[in-house]
């Protein structure tokens, strides 16, 4: 936290002194901490047009309407409970339209139940005006509530709704500066921040899919998720209740390799006999540890999206997260699996390093904890082979039989072995194992064309099209690339805009 960062009460109040700032908060469930912190802070007559909080279910229905899954902690209802707010404002204040920004905030939060059997959670929204008579921005954001205790998570829903209302006045010249203020006073042991969506006149430049990496790299969540279309997804929306099958990768570019592992892994998964085939999700996953580093951050930023675009056109579920360890990415899939089964595609050399005790030393039970959650009950490895590259025969392989590991590590693999814990992929094409993702890349770069055999046909169309991974272009075709890409995000945002609207 900076020095000059402000606390929740002087946001609030500084809030309350504007005297071009007017609107509406309206709240369902945790309490009205939000509206409570601006009552506190003083001056709120010249903010708060009105505050509404309807808990039963009948009444809210009777104020915004039923929701058609039956539902009152979701998206749409937070939509629902901003629109009718936001034009309420317009209607019974039209005096004030020329001079005022108007806002309508909302959040319709789950907090903890009295015998802690239920995970606390809520959506947030704000509708504004960044300046006066003129279309509304929309931001609205989805949370995880951590905190054992109801009191607590009430607080920390006001915290962030103050957060997020200051960040609206006074952050959005900054996306980065924006979603980082959110935290203020807050951390991800309180509340966990994994979905955003911004719309809006003052937002058309800004593309949803980099405020999610942002979220990640900058801390609010652990992770975020994309779906085959290519956009923002909650993950308990994809993999609740679904048989998940992953692959770990940097897909710099997505190779042959990549495509053969996940459909032999696909194969061999699909056939158990606890699995079923109609409710499998594939899920790409890379770590932030994947995101290049340079002195060119904008352009570090668009080649880990780009890799996102080329999984999801491959059909795959992409996950962006900050789980190093295997271990940690299996354990938070299984809070959404809910005892239905996992599948890891791992390649030789990650299998020997998954079973690298040096690794685990952070955690009081070693290798044995970690364990513990990578080879849960319903979790298991598939194992992609390699070539042998110490043996005379060039077409020798590797497979889980041959892996080299220390003596004092050879009886654990073996236990997973004899539990079913891990499995050899069979049938997996030979005359891909030596493609080697790096040389792929120094061809792109070259400008040579032998790469062109070694990636899906996709691509190859989309290196091409949009000369990805340094691939040679002229000026006027990065200029041409770059004006594309501005008017797609516009074109986003315009839609996403519209369809709130509507």
């Amino acid at each position: 936290m900076h020095f000059n960062t402000l606390t929740t009460r002087e946001k609030a109040l500084k809030i309350n002194l504007d005297s071009s700032v007017y609107g509406s908060l309206a709240e369902i469930g945790a309490g009205q901490d939000v509206a409570a912190n601006f009552f506190k802070a003083g001056a709120a007559s010249g903010t708060i047009a009105k505050t509404i909080s309807a808990y039963d279910m009948s009444f809210s229905d009777a104020i915004y309407g039923p929701e058609p899954g039956g539902r009152y902690v979701c998206q749409s209802r937070v939509e629902r409970m901003l629109k009718k707010e936001f034009r309420l404002l317009g209607e019974r204040l039209p005096e004030r339209k020329d001079e005022t920004r108007f806002f309508a905030f909302a959040d319709t939060i789950e907090q903890l139940n009295f015998n802690r059997t239920n995970q606390g959670h809520g959506w947030l929204g704000i509708r504004f005006q960044n300046r006066p008579n003129t279309l509304p921005n929309e931001v609205i954001l989805h949370v995880e509530l951590k905190d054992n205790d109801p009191l607590l998570q009430q607080e920390t829903i006001g915290v962030l709704g103050v957060n997020l209302i200051y960040a609206c006045f006074y952050k959005t010249d900054d996306v980065d500066e924006f979603l980082s203020s959110l935290m203020d006073g807050l951390n991800i042991h309180k509340i966990i921040v994994n979905y955003v969506r911004v719309s809006g006149p003052d937002f058309l430049e800004v593309d949803n899919r980099l405020l999610s990496l942002l979220l990640v790299k900058n801390g609010l969540a652990k992770t975020t998720m994309f779906g085959p279309d290519g956009q923002v997804a909650l993950p308990q929306d994809f993999l609740y209740k679904k048989n998940i099958l992953v692959l770990r990768g940097r897909f710099r570019p997505i190779t042959k390799v990549n495509i053969d592992m996940m459909e032999r892994s696909f194969e061999h998964f699909k056939n158990d006999p606890e699995v079923d085939e109609k409710k499998i999700v594939t899920v790409a996953e890379l770590t932030l540890e994947n995101l290049r580093i340079s002195e060119d951050r904008k352009k570090d930023e668009k080649d880990f999206l780009d890799r996102v675009d080329m999984l999801c056109a491959l059909g795959f579920t992409v996950m962006i997260s900050k789980y190093k360890e295997y271990y940690r990415l299996t354990n938070y899939l299984s809070r959404f699996t809910r005892g239905k089964k996992i599948g890891v595609a791992v390649g030789m050399y990650n299998l020997e390093y998954i079973f690298t005790p040096e690794y685990y030393k952070h955690l009081k039970g070693g290798i044995l904890e970690a364990f513990g959650f990578l080879f849960g009950r319903n979790i298991k490895l598939y194992v992609y082979p390699s070539l042998d590259r110490s043996s005379l025969d060039p077409h020798q392989l590797m497979t889980s039989k041959s892996i080299h590991l220390a003596d004092e590590q050879k009886s654990l693999f073996q236990a997973m072995v004899d539990n079913g814990k891990i499995e050899d992929l069979t049938n997996c094409n030979a005359k891909n194992l030596n493609i080697i993702s790096d040389k792929v890349l120094e061809m792109i770069k070259s400008g040579s064309d032998e790469w062109e055999d070694m990636v899906p046909q996709v691509v190859v169309d989309q290196i091409k099209q949009y000369c990805l991974f340094d691939y040679p272009c002229s000026v006027e075709e990065k200029e041409r690339i770059e004006k594309e890409r501005i008017e797609s995000t516009r074109t986003r945002q315009r839609r996403i805009f519209e369809d709130s609207e509507s």
